[in-house]
């Protein structure tokens, strides 16, 4: 599936709005730190940017905590764990420069998430 540049570009239902984007990019690239991602959840509602990280961020999390339950599968699941660490670590670097970043599996399970 090929990547798409999706910098500051609405798709789909995300709204271009440059202003909610620079107001709420440092708190949707916190939605891809573990629990952070319940911040923006609770407080930023009304943002579209921070809203659209923060459930893919949920998602993360989830599977973080499901894949910490996988302990006694050691290869595994230190292998999900480093791939977990790696998106994540991606989330927030595409999230502080503004992107619309979809997370390939990620973004379809936080579209069904209604908050």
């Amino acid at each position: 599936m090929p990547e798409e540049n999706l910098t500051n570009q609405p798709t789909g239902n995300q709204p271009k709005n440059d202003n909610d984007v620079e107001a709420n990019k440092i708190i949707a690239a916190m939605s891809y730190i573990w629990i952070l991602c319940l911040i923006p959840l609770l407080t930023k509602r009304d943002s579209k940017f921070a809203m659209f990280h923060a459930k893919q961020g949920l998602v993360l999390f989830i599977a973080e905590l499901v894949v910490s339950l996988l302990f006694f599968i050691p290869f595994l699941s230190w292998l999900l764990w480093i791939l977990l660490v790696i998106v994540s670590i991606i989330g927030v670097i595409k999230a502080y420069s503004g992107e619309w970043w979809k997370i390939p599996y990620a973004y379809d399970l936080s579209q069904k998430i209604n908050l």
